[in-house]
This record gives structure tokens, sequence and C-alpha cells, in this order.
């Protein structure tokens, strides 16, 4: 993500290398500014350095030899220039092994007492961090914007010229001032996991932005340029400062987790391609938080419990027949799933569906409920667990009431 904002539109089109890299810069010092001061003794001097130059570490793997071993990964031992580093690739586990490798190296070096050594790994994970939820890399595939050209067509001034470095360029300050840290966990494989689920969060954030950039930039509308570019500038740096703060201070992360707020695998890209969809009871896709009755109709969800009473929950996961929905687990930390299922309360009436939970390709539970049956809530050990996933098929009456709901799947550490 070199992420840089456009002053003019004569530096947008002749100038399109405009402090290439700044945005790091920026970014991870915004990041760095809002740390508790109890984190800055980790590093001492070497924060300065991070926010000076560590942060540009995968960007200068062939000017900066003596700092390039801190971009590289033992699974790749030939490549100089990672592209994992720079671009999410399509499976979520493999920019999991990303970021796991670099909180790895990082918690090692902070326990070894190597500051030098851990501030560089940062500067490589801080860049992750930045490029992933920069504007200019949100469109998979299509890195230079050139299919977003045929479907935004360019002014005559932009005609021809690729998109990703007008949609960077520029140079701009960041500031999060009064945001407080968050702490993503104790372990390697805790850190890792939500720290991936932020940066989900920084993608889909930037993606708001891209389309709005693009459209200003054909304009030549510099002030809307900066205004989305900060948008997503703002967005990274917290994310930063809660994977900074967690590894020089790793502390106790919440005892729960919500499989709604996560993208299960199935959402390639975060987004669910048409392989994906289902249809019955209607043609669409899993869906957090509602039901869609009809397909085009967001409903609350509502499950009937003991004594026939429906209940509003605000937390759940609404699925189709025969698509699952699977999700990775960060090894060791969570102990037991609970949610309650069943057929969402008036739509789901003459439906009849399985409900299976597996852990790592194992059943765990196996459940059939009809649509008149109350819900029912499951209680399930977890433990070494990396992959769950929830599927559920029709078995008979009316798939078109097959409304199946997963209503608060709950991850849980040991009491």
């Amino acid at each position: 993500m070199k992420f840089l904002i456009p002053i003019t539109l004569a530096l947008i089109t002749t100038r399109s290398a405009l402090a290439w890299g700044e945005p790091h810069l920026a970014i991870t010092k915004a990041a760095i500014e809002v740390l508790p001061d109890s984190d800055k003794p980790a590093l001492g001097e070497e924060w300065q350095a991070l926010g000076a130059n560590y942060c540009l570490i995968p960007d200068h793997v062939f000017s900066d030899k003596p700092n390039a071993k801190f971009a590289t990964m033992d699974i790749h031992p030939s490549e100089v220039y990672l592209k994992r580093l720079h671009l999410p690739l399509p499976d979520q586990a493999d920019n999991l092994v990303t970021v796991r490798c670099f909180v790895s190296k990082i918690m090692a070096a902070l326990k070894a007492r190597n500051a030098g050594d851990a501030a560089r790994y940062m500067g490589t994970l801080c860049h992750v961090i930045e490029d992933f939820g920069s504007p200019s890399h949100t469109v998979p595939g299509d890195n230079m914007f050139t299919l977003m050209q045929q479907f935004l067509p360019p002014s005559e001034l932009m005609k021809d010229k690729l998109m990703h470095g007008p949609i960077e360029n520029g140079t701009f300050e960041v500031s999060i001032k009064g945001y407080q840290p968050q702490s993503l966990g104790t372990s390697v494989e805790e850190i890792s996991w939500r720290l991936l689920h932020r940066i989900h969060e920084g993608i889909i954030n930037a993606r708001s932005t891209t389309l709005p950039i693009i459209q200003a930039i054909y304009v030549g509308d510099a002030e809307s340029v900066t205004r989305h570019q900060l948008k997503a500038a703002e967005f990274d740096a917290k994310i930063v400062a809660d994977a900074l703060h967690s590894l020089i201070a790793p502390v106790s992360s919440p005892k729960t987790a919500l499989l709604g707020d996560l993208w299960p695998l199935e959402a390639i890209h975060l987004f669910y391609p048409q392989t994906e969809f289902f249809g019955a009871p209607f043609w669409g896709h899993a869906r957090a938080g509602v039901v869609m009755e009809n397909g085009d109709k967001a409903q609350p969800l509502q499950l009937k419990v003991e004594g026939g009473e429906a209940k509003t929950f605000s937390t759940g996961i609404s699925t189709g027949m025969g698509k699952p929905v699977t999700w990775l687990l960060p090894s060791g930390v969570f102990q037991r799933l609970t949610v309650r299922i069943g057929l969402q309360a008036g739509i789901g009436e003459k439906g009849r569906v399985e409900f299976v939970i597996s852990a790592d390709g194992k059943a765990l539970s196996t459940t059939i409920l009809n649509g008149s049956d109350p819900s029912q809530l499951l209680d399930l050990k977890l433990e070494g667990v990396t992959k769950l996933q929830f599927s559920t098929n029709s078995k008979g009456l009316n798939a078109k009431s097959n409304y199946a709901v997963w209503a608060e799947p709950t991850l849980h550490k040991a009491d």
C-alpha cells in the first residue's frame, strides 16, 4: 500500500510516485502515538525507527538488504519480495499463516529482549496490516483497476492510465488521538487469529472508500480523495495500534467470541461467490444478525423457547440448506461452544431441518428439528479444535419454510 493522497490533479497524473511509501510512516506513527506510556520501554529508541523506516521494509527488500530478512518467511525461502505481505490471498488460512509467522517472530524477539529484531518484524507486520487495508488493494485480481475502469469509464484526462498509483499517491498526516488500543490476547495463536479478523474489518472499511476515490480522481476533486483515503488510513492505524499494544503487553482478551462477528472460510475474499449461494428456503447466502424472509426482507432472528414463546436474538446466523459455514479457530484458546438452534418463529413453522456441527471434519452434534418444535440450546466441548463447521440439511416437509437459525453462537474460554 503506498496509499498516497493526490494534492492536485496535475500531481495525480504527472507524478505518480510522489512521496511513495510515506503513508506507511504516517499510519505507523499515529498508532505508536496512542500506545500507553507503559508500552514505550519495551522498544526504547527503536520506536522511532519503527515509525520512520522499519514499516517500509517489505517495500525495500532490494534496496535495504540488511533488513530484507525481516520480511521473509521460512515457507518461501528463495523469495525476496513476498506478494503475500502486500495483497491478501484468497484463502483465509493462508493469510492467517502470514500473520502468525510475524506475530511469532515478534513475541520471540521480545521474550529474548532483542528490541531491534522485534521492531523490525513489527515493521513488516505493520506493513501487512496497512497494505491489506489500503483503498488501492481492495479488488481481488484487479490490482491495477483495469476491470474497474470498464465498469466506471475514466475521464479523458485519466484514460489509459493505470489507477493503482493515482489511488495511492500524495502525502498526509494521520491522527487517532484519544483511541485506546484493544487487547487481542496473550498467545501467538489468539493474537494472530483476532488480529486477522481485525484486518478483515480494515479490508471492508477500505472497500467503502475505493469507488469514491476513483470517482473523485476522475473529476479532480482532491479534497474528496483526501477525505476518503484518511478514512482508510485512520482505521488501519487503529488496527496497527491494537497489534503493537497486544504484542508489547499481552493481557487477557474477552473470554468469549461471537461466530456471527467472524467471516467464514466460504466467504472467499470476504464476499460470497455464487458457488456458495443456496436455493432453499430462498436464493441467497448465510447472513449474520437477520433472517431474509423470501430472500428480500430482513427480519430479526426469532426462535421458540421453552413454553412456546418466541424470543428475539440480537446475534446469530441464518443459513440455507446444503451450504455449510466454516470458521478457523485458534488452537487451544476456546474450550466450549454454545449455540441455540431452531427454525425461525412464524415463517419456519412448516419446515424440518437437520442441524450438524462438525469439528475438524468430525460431527460433534446432529439434531433434527421441526418448525413447530422449541429451539434447543447446545453446549459442546471444543478441546483442540481448529476448524468448526455449521451445516443444515432439509429433512422433508416444506423446504420453503426451512429458515434455519443459529442464535448466539459463542466460543468460550475455560472458566
